[in-house]
């Protein structure tokens, strides 16, 4: 297998944040290049890859992980590993990059970088499972040192040591972040210093800076605030060692304007500029893995336990180095045990706005613990997470008195579903200016994929539509039948409420039916249905794929 450098073009880069897009696309700041997560882009639909595609005409783009889980004893997905692959051939990214982590279970996905064991066993696995990824990407992929708030007693050698037999077995090279180096050296006694000292020249590909919080007895690697002077610190001496190499600043949480972001890029290029470019190497891998022994899935099984039910916290207290001291043991594993809990609260406050307001924040949160303990992730992208809230919140006595939320959250999942459906062109009202009635009569209409039809005995779709900025009324009673379609327009889904006639004809044409049968079933509903008028509508709103 041939890899390819992966120094790429030298520079200083941000990572592609959400509140930033607007400004990039009017403006398109002057930055070297731009980091996107690419477990948010596995779909290849919605703002988000919209956003990417644009910007990647105007800046190189690396691509960098955080879902594949390459120490997971059960291994990764396929599907997820063809994914990645496929997006990596669309997006032609400078870089590909990972974590040195695990985050999988047999059975679900944890969905946040969890530490390894540092020894020979997960080596071998990290060997074998780094080069699948390379054979199915066709490229070198960078490895990420991780911040971490335990370590393992069975640990054989440093987190540098590690790497640097993986890079000269697999081929790989490194992505070394140096606040996750600040990071360890603060809550493990570690030495940054030394850890970039044994790391061979030429073996490091791209850096990262970022910002940490600092709470006395543990620091958090949280990316929410600008990079702390003993980073920039490490940042030259990596410099030093490893030449100047792409560079990115990452800030993930409570993300400031964009000057803000812009003024720390620019204070790293400052810096890297007073060094002599990296000379990257192309290693050849040299090493095949080997299985990983049961202690290890038995380790990485009490972990995930752990972060589940914190009464099972003491199975662990035997591998962890400082394990015995039973405080600091639950400090530190609260800490993972709110990373996983914060994703599922995120990932649902996303999909389920409404819903969210309706049952008031410290409810929607104790419903998001509740359901990811019930039905946890199964996926890296946190975009699937909330697939069956509905028909939870069917079944959750607390909301038993309110038998319309399950349908509201129903309805709010069509409306996520949408915001990601694949891209399609719309039928227009100049196409069918130019049928004749016959051939209108005859023809069936095939439904854009971003839009479905949605229909409750509750007034859901009016609750909805009172809860959007327009402000439209709330519905006079909740035991109210109501209909509905979602659409997108803009990347914004919303619904349209539909009278019991127009569902009809709709939902004879979502069936295959051609437009004089969808006809005729309105008109069993309604014989004054206004054709002309619910047809406009429909075409209006991108109801209809252009065949």
């Amino acid at each position: 297998m041939q890899l390819p450098d992966s120094a790429g073009p030298p520079g200083v880069g941000v990572g592609l944040r959400a509140p930033h897009y607007r400004q990039f696309l009017e403006t398109h700041p002057a930055v070297g290049w731009l980091e996107v997560h690419s477990d948010n882009l596995l779909s290849r639909s919605g703002r988000d890859w919209d956003v990417l595609r644009s910007l990647r005409r105007d800046y190189p783009v690396s691509l960098h992980g955080v879902g594949l889980g390459l120490g997971s004893v059960h291994g990764f997905s396929p599907a997820h590993l063809e994914r990645l692959r496929r997006l990596v051939d669309a997006v032609a990214p400078f870089l590909v990059s990972e974590h040195l982590s695990w985050g999988a279970l047999r059975d679900r996905h944890l969905n946040d970088l969890l530490p390894l064991v540092l020894d020979g066993a997960t080596l071998d696995l990290l060997v074998e499972r780094v080069g699948r990824v390379q054979d199915a990407l066709r490229r070198q992929l960078l490895v990420e040192n991780v911040s971490t708030y335990v370590r393992f007693r069975a640990d054989a050698m440093s987190e540098a040591e590690f790497l640097a037999a993986l890079v000269r077995r697999s081929g790989c090279a490194i992505l070394l972040d140096v606040n996750n180096l600040y990071v360890n050296e603060r809550n493990h006694g570690e030495d940054a210093l030394a850890a970039i000292a044994a790391l061979p020249r030429g073996a490091v590909g791209e850096i990262h800076l970022g910002g940490h919080l600092d709470l006395g007895d543990v620091v958090l690697d949280h990316h929410g605030a600008g990079v702390a002077e003993p980073v920039w610190a490490l940042y030259r001496a990596a410099l030093a060692r490893f030449g100047r190499v792409p560079t990115l600043v990452e800030w993930d949480s409570e993300v400031p304007a964009l000057a803000v972001l812009l003024g720390e890029a620019d204070k790293a290029r400052a810096i890297a500029a007073t060094f002599a470019p990296g000379q990257a190497a192309v290693f050849a891998p040299s090493g095949q893995g080997r299985a990983v022994p049961a202690t290890h899935e038995a380790v990485q099984a009490a972990f995930g336990a752990a972060l589940f039910d914190a009464a099972q916290e003491s199975a662990l207290a035997s591998v962890l180095v400082g394990g015995g001291d039973a405080q600091r043991l639950a400090r530190r594993l609260a800490i993972y045990r709110g990373n996983l809990t914060g994703g599922w609260e995120r990932a649902l406050g996303n999909a389920y706005p409404v819903l969210r307001t309706l049952v008031g924040e410290e409810f929607f949160l104790a419903l998001a613990r509740a359901y990811g303990k019930a039905c946890p992730s199964v996926d890296a992208d946190l975009n699937a997470f909330g697939a069956g809230l509905a028909g939870f919140v069917a079944g959750f006595a607390p909301l038993g008195g309110y038998p319309y939320m399950a349908d509201m959250a129903r309805l709010e999942w069509a409306l996520h579903l949408s915001h990601y459906a694949a891209e399609a062109m719309v039928l227009t009202a100049a196409e069918i200016a130019r049928l004749d009635p016959a051939q209108l009569e005859a023809r069936p209409f095939t439904l854009h994929p971003a839009c479905s039809l949605y229909e409750s005995a509750w007034a859901t779709v009016g609750l909805w539509l009172a809860h959007q900025p327009d402000g439209a009324a709330f519905p006079d009673a909740m035991a109210t039948p109501c209909r509905g379609v979602v659409v997108r327009s803009g990347w914004e889904a919303r619904v349209l409420a539909l009278d019991a006639a127009a569902y009809a004809a709709l939902k004879r044409l979502a069936a295959g039916a051609s437009f004089g049968k969808a006809l005729d079933a309105a008109f069993e509903v309604d014989d004054a249905f206004d054709v002309a008028g619910q047809l406009n509508s429909w075409l209006a709103n991108g109801v209809f794929a252009k065949a």
